[in-house]
């Protein structure tokens, strides 16, 4: 709906020219030679203007773009999605369910259920991927349609979850062009809205802050009003008893006219009343002289808030339709509402003077009502439950199950806030001692997706209560250990596992506690015991056949430990084959499901991954991407997804498409926060790629942007942060302090029994910065790692080994360890370790034919150093091969 607008037609915007020569420009570059958009943001205190100049804009706009307009409301602030369903009307009202599905495509059950379009989920939508789909919804929208304009007035009112849409939306680049428009009043922006509100302002290509109107500006106002006769005292009153602000003067001439004011200064005195009566107390007293009824009706109205439907509120106001139609006219004339079906008011001070004014048991009363009335038209207890929020408290149990029954249908549609706002609210009902707790477990469900921390402080209120039921309680528990571990607290995480699991008796419950208290050690980046706990979970897991979840979870546990430890890579595969149902991920143990999280597949592809069963690894790592983004979730899961599909390509060689994944993953994982686990497993993959390409510099860079440095995460990273730093180091040139961080990261990792080369390559580094200074330890290391990968027994650890045994060596011994490492390397899925062993072979025998193919190699995996070292290296061999020849001659 086009919002009503607060400067009648045929009076002129006065002093604001350059905010519409702005305008106007904006509208302008939506046609240009090289088409553009952006985001316009007008602010000030009410009434100064900011609808009457978005009116502007859209009539500039009008015939030539694609215009959708919403608004923000006082009462509707806890809507979700509210404003975007409002700018999203037009399109959607002109098409049937078939129409709509097809145009929202694979976002059809991710953006529908936000849109009201489709029925919610069984499962919690991510908020990040909601706002994405939402995104990808109008990019394509706008590339079908004429240039495409967004107007959003009162922004200041908007829900939350549009406005972090809007904030989101402004900050994106590429695509089609799309004019955002978007006023706000800066007094009224509070809390998390102003929050988001300044992030709008950082991204505007023009941010206005209005001013109010000067005595010439208002003189002009008046005479354009009232005539040309109008005199410059009677002008100057005006001035002073608005304070030039342009509704208020607007008003007031308005009224002025409508009494045939005589516009000189004589007439000046009458000014002051005429003024008080368009705001404030002035404005009710004048309602309240329409009678009782108007006054009901324009109570009922203000409760509804905006979009507000005639049948509703004759319904709330307890009137029939004919003394409703005769009160809607009556405030029509009186310029208190505008339009029929749906009903506005004329100006938001005008709504809000009217909701405050209602009495605060009737405004109880009509809320209580109005959520009723809602509930009963079948419109779903989301849409009641901005009413139910505004009831007093008073131990009402159905109240609270209706408060909870709105929350679940929030979280479906990706509005943890709104979903924590009747969660909250259903506390302070209060509800009885053991719904209590489960409200505690449910408000902490809300924000696992979205606020780790939070998370924590609800789950641990609602276990302490001791009042959940055995499952209930080890599902928060479960719940509670993710939170922590995802909010890099995984030690607490393993103790809160391990200390629910000595309370409980034997059954499926503990082993569920066990396994994920094996999984919270394990993926520790520091343990008390890690021999023993290994010990343990080799031996829980020994005979186990994967006969339900528990023991499949187990297996993939096992086999990642025993990846960690290094132990035979063939027995690592068929543990994680007895974890896999027909090759594939049970029911239940997949990368959404709630029972278990995303960690243990994760963990099973990973060892895949280490076992050189890449194709395996990969097929999983994509399950997980897919699953991620048909949910919906664009959060932090997604962040991981790419950080596995481009630890992949990294393995695979492709080192260019890795850094892409890489990057990506880094900019979903700046979305959730700072320093969090999937920052640390996507920086150490990215250095770690980036000086696989011989992009020193850049690794550096990353590093440093992301900390890559002590105090390292409570959780692990893969490849290990100390060893990828260790290594940036010594290709910085730093290498006594590379020394020193490479000496500290194998003592931790070997005093844990973690001994794989591949997953910490600590040793192959250290040995060869220790070559000149200290060839004695540099070759006990060479050989540890030589050990230890023919332990593991896969052809990429054993050729990376022989690769370092080779550094060490010199003449016709290390040619033939490295002719050894490629032959092993070749077996591999491994193409930059393939490459780098072709090009060290081909430098070792003076071969120009192999440093030919490790530089074709080179190139082709994106290892733009180590191609550069070839083509040197074959410069030199054909230089030396001249000069031999002419030494003949």
């Amino acid at each position: 709906m086009v919002p009503a607008s607060e400067h009648p037609v045929g009076l002129p915007l006065l002093e604001r020219e350059p905010e519409i020569a702005a305008a106007a420009h904006a509208v302008d570059g939506l046609f240009g030679a090289t088409p553009s958009g952006g985001l316009l943001v007008y602010r000030g205190a009410a009434g100064l203007g900011k609808t009457a100049l978005l009116s502007e804009v859209r009539r500039m706009a009008a015939g030539r773009c694609t215009v959708w307009s919403a608004r923000g409301g006082e009462t509707v602030t806890s809507v979700p999605f509210h404003v975007v369903r409002q700018l999203l009307q037009p399109v959607l009202t002109e098409r049937q369910p078939d129409g709509i599905r097809d145009l929202l495509g694979d976002g059809y059950d991710i953006v529908g259920p936000a849109l009201g379009v489709a029925p919610p989920g069984e499962r919690h939508a991510d908020p990040q991927g909601v706002r994405d789909g939402f995104e990808t919804l109008f990019r394509t929208l706008a590339e079908a349609l004429p240039p495409l304009v967004l107007i959003v007035d009162d922004a200041h009112w908007s829900d939350l979850e549009s406005l972090a849409w809007l904030a989101s939306f402004a900050r994106r680049t590429g695509g089609p062009p799309i004019l955002v428009v978007v006023a706000y009043r800066i007094e009224d922006a509070i809390g998390e809205c102003a929050h988001l509100l300044r992030a709008l302002g950082e991204s505007a290509r023009l941010l206005v802050t209005l001013k109010a109107l000067t005595s010439e500006a208002t003189a002009k106002l008046a005479r354009a009003s009232l005539g040309e006769h109008a005199d410059e005292p009677f002008c100057r009153e005006v001035w002073e008893v608005t304070g030039g602000n342009a509704f208020e003067t607007v008003e007031l001439l308005a009224k002025a006219r409508d009494q045939a004011l005589d516009p000189v200064g004589r007439s000046a005195d009458a000014l002051s009343a005429l003024g008080a009566a368009t705001r404030g107390t002035g404005l009710i007293a004048r309602l309240e002289e329409m009678g009782t009824a108007t006054t009901r009706f324009a109570w009922a109205a203000a409760i509804l808030g905006t979009d507000i439907s005639p049948e509703l509120v004759v319904s709330l106001a307890g009137m029939g339709p004919a003394e409703a139609a005769d009160c809607a006219e009556r405030l029509r004339l009186a310029r208190i509402l505008v339009g029929t079906d749906p009903l506005e008011f004329v100006h938001p001070l005008i709504a809000t003077a009217v909701y405050r004014a209602i009495p605060p048991a009737t405004r109880t009363a009509f809320h209580g009502r109005a959520a009723w009335l809602v509930t009963r038209s079948g419109r779903g207890a989301a849409l009641a439950a901005r009413h139910l929020l505004e009831v007093h408290p008073d131990n009402d149990a159905e109240l609270v199950e209706q408060l909870r029954e709105a929350a679940a249908e929030h979280l479906a549609v990706g509005a943890p806030d709104a979903a924590r706002r009747c969660l909250e609210r259903a506390l302070k009902e209060p509800p009885l001692p053991r719904v209590r707790a489960e409200v505690l477990y449910e408000l902490g469900c809300a924000t696992l997706l979205s606020s780790p921390a939070t998370t924590v402080g609800h789950l641990r209120a609602a276990i302490d209560t001791q009042l959940l039921d055995d499952a209930l309680r080890v599902d928060a528990v479960f719940r509670l250990s993710q939170a922590l571990t995802h909010n890099d607290q995984t030690r607490e995480a393993a103790q809160v596992v391990a200390a629910e699991a000595a309370r409980t008796a034997p059954g499926p419950a503990q082993m569920r506690l066990k396994a994920a208290h094996f999984l919270w050690e394990g993926v520790q980046d520091a343990e008390d015991d890690g021999r023993e706990r290994s010990r343990r979970l080799t031996g829980t897991a020994a005979g186990l056949s994967g006969r339900d979840n528990t023991e499949r979870v187990l297996l993939m546990l096992r086999a990642f430990d025993a990846t960690a430890r290094g132990e035979s890579a063939e027995e690592i595969v068929q543990t994680g084959e007895r974890a896999l149902v027909d090759g594939a991920l049970a029911p239940g143990t997949g990368w959404t499901g709630t029972a278990w999280g995303f960690e243990p597949p994760a963990l099973l592809a990973l060892s895949f991954a280490f076992a050189d069963q890449l194709d395996r690894a990969e097929n999983l790592f994509d399950e997980g991407m897919r699953a991620f983004e048909i949910s919906g979730w664009s959060g932090g899961h997604l962040a991981f997804a790419h950080t596995l599909v481009g630890y992949a390509h990294r393995r695979r060689g492709r080192l260019a498409e890795a850094e892409m994944y890489l990057r990506e993953s880094l900019r979903l994982a700046d979305r959730v926060g700072d320093r969090l686990p999937m920052h640390w497993n996507g920086i150490s993959m990215l250095v770690d790629t980036l000086l696989a390409r011989g992009h020193v510099e850049e690794a550096r860079e990353a590093a440093e942007r992301y900390a890559l440095a002590p105090p390292y995460a409570s959780s692990i990273a893969i490849p290990d942060a100390r060893s990828v730093r260790g290594r940036l180091l010594l290709a910085l040139g730093r290498k006594e302090e590379a020394i020193a961080e490479l000496e500290n990261t194998g003592r931790a990792l070997t005093a844990r029994g973690r001994h794989n080369g591949v997953m910490a390559p600590w040793a192959c580094d250290l040995a060869r910065a220790l070559a000149e200074v200290n060839p004695g330890r540099a070759a006990e290391l060479a050989a540890y790692a030589r050990d230890r990968a023919e332990r593991f027994g896969t052809h990429t650890a054993i050729g990376v080994a022989l690769c370092t045994s080779a550094a060490l060596t010199e003449g016709p011994a290390a040619v033939e360890l490295l002719a050894e490492a490629v032959t092993h390397l070749e077996a591999s899925p491994c193409t930059y370790e393939l490459a780098v062993a072709r090009v060290e072979y081909g430098i070792a025998a003076r071969s120009a034919p192999d440093l030919g193919r490790g530089r074709v190699l080179a190139e082709a995996c994106g290892a733009d150093g180590l191609a550069e070292r070839a083509r040197l290296a074959l410069e030199g061999t054909r230089t030396a091969g001249d000069g031999a020849g002419h030494r003949q001659d």
